[in-house]
């Protein structure tokens, strides 16, 4: 993959640790990031792999705000994320970052179209204000013809896709993906990867994503890799 130019930094991650409640039965407490260093240029695909434990999640889910540091800042253009209250950093999480998780948690009772348009409603736009780009976003990701149809009736693989349209739908500066496709088998998952891909080259998207897959990371524009806690290089 030909690399592009970074403009400038989206996120500044410095310094970051977390510590977890050590199993039971046991005292004292884990940590499992150890003073971790990072850079997220704005508009590149960054990869983040490492062993099983080694924290890759953890700091994924604290770069999107989802869980705070022991220690450390995350900084979104120069601005302290945690510095915020909790209600700041939901709006500023519904705002700014999109996820895409391994298992797709659309809901059930709702169409494809409307689990699509979730984030916006969330922000309090309205289904008839919002419809327009919720169908436009099906269509990106090649489901326009499933717009009315529920989870149920749609492939795992289109489950996905309509949770990648999901994360862009309040047009996020950065989109975080943990193991996407890990639970997928090898032809969706290349179709997946294609598609972000395609997505972030389109749109200038920002993409972080977390995975154990080498053939996905080596098409990222930048690999970081995790172990004992810190980046081992990038």
């Amino acid at each position: 993959m030909t690399t592009r130019v970074p403009t400038k930094p989206l996120i500044s991650v410095s310094g970051l640790t977390k510590d977890f409640q050590a199993a039971e039965g046991r005292e004292g407490k884990l940590r499992v990031l150890r003073g971790l260093n990072l850079t997220i240029q704005s508009g590149e695909v960054l990869a983040i792999v490492g062993a099983s434990g080694a924290g890759k999640s953890t700091l994924l889910h604290i770069i999107g705000t989802l869980d705070r540091p022991t220690t450390g800042t995350v900084r979104f253009e120069g601005m302290d994320v945690f510095a915020m209250t909790d209600e700041e950093l939901a709006r500023f999480r519904n705002r700014q970052i999109g996820f895409v998780f391994q298992f797709h948690h659309l809901l059930p009772e709702f169409t494809a179209l409307e689990n699509v348009a979730m984030p916006a409603l969330i922000a309090g736009e309205r289904l008839p204000a919002v419809r327009d780009r919720a169908v436009s976003l099906l269509r990106d990701v090649g489901l326009a013809a499933q717009a009315e149809q529920r989870p149920t009736k749609l492939s795992g693989g289109e489950q996905q896709r309509v949770a990648v349209a999901r994360a862009l739908m309040n047009t996020p500066r950065v989109l975080l993906a943990d193991e996407p496709s890990g639970n997928l088998d090898s032809a969706n998952a290349r179709n997946l990867h294609r598609l972000l891909w395609n997505l972030s080259r389109s749109r200038g998207q920002t993409v972080v994503v977390v995975t154990h897959n080498e053939s996905l990371a080596r098409q990222a524009d930048r690999v970081a890799r995790i172990a004992d806690g810190v980046i081992q290089g990038s």
